[in-house]
């Protein structure tokens, strides 16, 4: 397809793909510089003065100001006088496997009607709406309702220690006046009963990442050893990956179960949580994982040749929590695991949970009412993390809105971190539009 045939929300997310920004974790890192001079382009020519804050080489974030119509000498007074919004995205993806995918993971392709890539649905759709929603607005000569901070974050994909949570503690001036914010992972439509929805996410679950370490006797690969630390590691990984946690309903979740409840017309005295989770169809995934802990094991090392019985292994485990309860998970973890394994923590991040309610909120049902009328506006709590956390260390209150309308067939969340991400085209343009217009009301 011909780029003149393409909105350049498409165009400008396909071009943002072809920039393989894959973060390994761990410190390794394609890094986000050639994406961020791009990103960086683009608002220059909107008549803006991005800054670029490199953290460590090839690790750069990208931050503008926009100034709104509340900053107008004749609009003091206004309700939004002085208050900004940071509206967010980042520019890194989690690496993947070529010969997994059915098309090129960085070549940016389009075919049956949707851009497909590794970013296209975390997160450099989002990147390219807010880049042409506020073209669409500066281009007319308009300026948006209050002052708009907009950061292209490096790193979100390993915590955000180079991005989000690097610029929220060296450089905290960049966000004054920010009250809320407005990223991933949230404002796509589900489809309940036959009927559309959308999910605006409101809080999300504690990060932590732990290391499991078993020791053992080294040892020639032929000899009996019971103190085999893979044997050792591998009954300490089942235990933690096969931890059944039990149900906990935070406000969030006993809110969007009632909703979704009501709109199928059942009991949620007589259905059970898990039920009514599965009852949202692709977003079931997300949702039940919003209804309890998860410890997910997801690699481990150990050994380094076949007749060789090493003395140490280790798994890394992905822990996602409920706020608060942080200290007593990794304690029964501990006690899963025994005296024997050790357990160490790589990276601990917050979690939070924000009202569904207020100025913003009601906003952000207009504005989608608008485009998509009688369309049900859910809150949801998000199983996984956003630079959001990183914000909420300065007051900022975070909500995940990438707003999107999506047939009912696609399996949108599963395409996070999935093979064969894709978005569809006209799902892009939705986005812009809805965007645009919020950012001129509120």
């Amino acid at each position: 397809m011909d780029d003149s045939e393409l909105d350049q929300t498409a165009v400008i997310a396909r071009d943002l793909i072809r920039f393989d920004t894959s973060n390994y974790g761990e410190g390794k890192s394609n890094g986000e510089a050639e994406a961020a001079e791009y990103v960086a382009a683009k608002l220059t020519a909107m008549g803006l003065e991005p800054q670029l804050f490199e953290s460590e080489p090839g690790r750069v974030s990208v931050v503008a100001r926009v100034k709104g119509r509340s900053s107008n000498p004749t609009n003091e007074g206004s309700p939004t006088d002085g208050r900004a919004l940071v509206v967010h995205g980042h520019l890194d993806v989690v690496p993947a496997i070529p010969d997994n995918w059915s098309v090129d993971p960085f070549g940016g392709v389009i075919k049956d009607g949707m851009l497909w890539g590794r970013g296209a649905v975390d997160m450099k759709n989002m990147d390219a709406m807010i880049l042409t929603a506020l073209e669409d607005i500066l281009g007319s000569g308009r300026q948006p309702a209050r002052d708009l901070v907009i950061a292209f974050f490096a790193d979100e994909e390993a915590g955000g220690a180079l991005g989000s949570g690097y610029l929220a503690r060296e450089h905290p001036e960049l966000f004054e006046g920010a009250t809320e914010a407005i990223s991933e992972v949230g404002g796509y439509s589900i489809t309940l009963g036959g009927k559309r929805a959308y999910l605006l996410q409101t809080g999300e679950k504690a990060l932590i990442w732990i290391k499991l370490i078993a020791r053992g006797q080294a040892a020639h690969g032929s000899r009996i050893i019971h103190d085999n630390a893979i044997t050792r590691l591998a009954e300490a990984v089942a235990k933690v990956g096969r931890r059944e946690w039990p149900v906990r309903l935070t406000d969030t979740t006993t809110e969007l179960l009632g909703e979704i409840a009501r709109i199928l017309g059942v009991d949620p005295q007589r259905v059970g949580p898990d039920e009514l989770a599965l009852s949202t169809g692709t977003a079931s995934g997300f949702i039940q994982a919003s209804l309890r802990t998860t410890t997910n094991p997801t690699m481990v090392t150990g050994g380094y040749k076949h007749n060789v019985i090493p003395d140490t292994a280790e798994a890394l485990i992905d822990v996602r929590a409920f706020p608060g309860e942080e200290d007593a998970v990794l304690a029964e973890i501990a006690e899963l695991v025994g005296p024997d394994v050790e357990v160490v923590t790589i990276f601990r991040d917050i979690g939070m949970e924000t009202e569904f309610d207020g100025p913003l909120v009601d906003a952000i049902k207009k504005t989608l009412h608008r485009h998509d009328p009688g369309a049900p506006v859910l809150p949801y709590l998000l199983a996984a993390g956003t630079d959001n956390k990183a914000l909420s260390t300065l007051g900022i209150k975070g909500y995940g809105f990438a707003p999107l309308k999506l047939p009912a067939e696609l399996d949108f969340p599963g395409m996070f971190h999935g093979v064969d991400e894709r978005v569809p085209l006209d799902a892009l343009v939705f986005g812009r539009q809805v965007l645009t217009d919020l950012l001129l009301d509120y």
